[in-house]
């Protein structure tokens, strides 16, 4: 668990304990989370969003406001995983 702070929030950054990774990957994903910096202040109760880096994977974000500013990483999901369709 990581405690961090953006714009006078301050945030509880924690991983589902399905996810197992290693302590430089954590530290990757709390740098990634810095550099969106603000823009977390848009995300509501309940929501759910996704970062996609090139070292880990597409990683999976739960936002909970109430009672606290907590993000959970749900799940990662490794590049050899992601099935793309762009048809129209």
């Amino acid at each position: 668990m990581y405690r961090f702070s953006i714009e006078e929030e301050e945030w509880i950054l924690r991983f589902s304990p399905q996810v197992l990774i290693e302590s430089d990957e954590q530290q990757a994903i709390l740098m990634s989370l810095l550099q969106i910096g603000k823009g977390l202040s848009g995300y509501s109760h309940g929501d759910a969003f996704l970062i996609f880096t090139e070292q880990i994977g597409a990683i999976v974000f739960n936002v909970e406001r109430i009672p606290s500013f907590i993000l959970t990483v749900s799940n990662i999901i490794p590049e050899s995983n992601w099935y793309r369709n762009f048809s129209s």
